[in-house]
């Protein structure tokens, strides 16, 4: 069974539920964020912000927003992880950390084993990284350039140069040797793909540089991508927004309709200028808190047991996929899948607790 607070307070989850929707109902402009949710809980907290007419944003916008600005301003070549590790006979890694934001990857990918399929089926593939972690690259076997992320953008952009045969810089000369093998790999290959993660410190300039590689290779042989998303069920958020309002997060509903803007309906800008008068924060996988400090603004967290904030109305929340069945985007597949509850208890999700401060919003304007 959930359990209810209120500044510090034990309450019943029905006093609770009408204190949320008190709270939402009387904002003038409510923030529906963190969002860290199954696809279930992200429906029901987009429907939440347009009932209130406030606005949501998922607590790793940021990243996501630089896939998504590359995407829609460049292009973007994808494939899913299962077609790149049965015809890859390339692979790229870009950034740090890739394994501990996808612990399956190497796994699932199987960089060390030879391709199934393609015209290299059963020779050995050829594997870099730029910018790994210490032990990364060794885990692979890969051949490593050793980079701070801040220093990625400028090796994309040399190994970009390398393949169109365009002269690198005499700055950039200390590189060269490792980033002429790379190239020469990646037009050589038959199927390339490269590896990144925006959570990895890529900002969007890094993204479509590495786009840019992509597109120029698929001149003369074929390349292609696997992006690594974001934490707190960012991808199928972002999908669940796109297929109910047209947008990603950082989208509000002040007017009556959808409107995204960037930089107007980021959360912590919402907050800290006073924009937002109420929120409620959902971080259903971990509990990660708010990245805003206003102990003054009227907030209702929703978190997993052990994770109940200092202060505010915070109700208890199922963790998808281990006290409940969730319906999530599986990084492993590229697409969404049912995970059934690894350890099962009656705590509701956060699409259960959403709907019932609906239905108290709704009971409370039909007075």
């Amino acid at each position: 069974m959930s359990k209810a607070t209120l500044e510090g307070k034990t309450i019943s989850l029905e006093e609770a539920y009408r204190k949320a929707a008190d709270i939402l109902r009387s904002a003038r402009f409510p923030l529906i964020a963190g969002l860290g949710a199954d696809i279930a809980g992200a429906r029901s907290a987009i429907l939440l912000a347009e009932r209130v007419r406030g606005a949501f944003d998922h607590l790793a916008s940021e990243e996501i927003l630089a896939d998504l600005d590359v995407m829609r301003s460049f292009s973007m070549f994808t494939t899913t992880p299962n077609e790149a590790r049965v015809r890859a006979d390339c692979f790229l890694f870009v950034g740090p950390g890739l394994t501990k934001l996808w612990p399956s990857m190497v796994e699932r990918l199987a960089p060390d084993q030879s391709p199934r399929h393609g015209a290299q089926a059963g020779a050995p593939r050829k594997i870099f990284w730029l910018g790994p972690d210490a032990s990364e690259a060794k885990g692979v076997g890969a051949l490593s350039i050793n980079a701070p992320v801040s220093e990625i953008s400028s090796l994309l952009a040399q190994l970009r140069a390398t393949i169109g045969g365009r002269p690198i810089t005499r700055e950039a000369a200390g590189a060269t040797p490792a980033i002429a093998e790379i190239a020469q790999a990646l037009k050589s290959a038959h199927f390339g793909v490269v590896v990144w993660s925006a959570s990895a410190g890529l900002d969007a300039l890094a993204i479509e540089m590495l786009q840019g590689i992509v597109a120029d290779l698929n001149v003369s042989t074929r390349c292609t991508g696997v992006p690594i998303g974001a934490r707190a069920g960012a991808a199928g958020v972002t999908q669940a927004a796109g297929w109910m309002t047209g947008f990603p997060p950082r989208t509000a509903f002040g007017r009556g309709y959808p409107e995204h803007d960037a930089w107007r309906f980021e959360a912590r800008r919402l907050v800290e200028s006073g924009e937002a008068d109420a929120a409620l924060w959902i971080s259903a996988y971990d509990g990660e808190p708010p990245p805003w400090s206003r102990a003054d603004l009227p907030l209702i967290t929703l978190a997993p047991a052990g994770k109940q904030p200092g202060h505010g109305l915070y109700i208890e929340v199922g963790q998808p996929g281990v006290t409940h069945d969730a319906v999530e985007y599986a990084q492993e597949i590229a697409a969404m899948t049912l995970r059934k509850a690894s350890q099962s208890t009656a705590t509701p999700s956060v699409g259960i607790v959403i709907d019932a401060i609906l239905a108290e919003i709704s009971e409370a304007s039909s007075c």
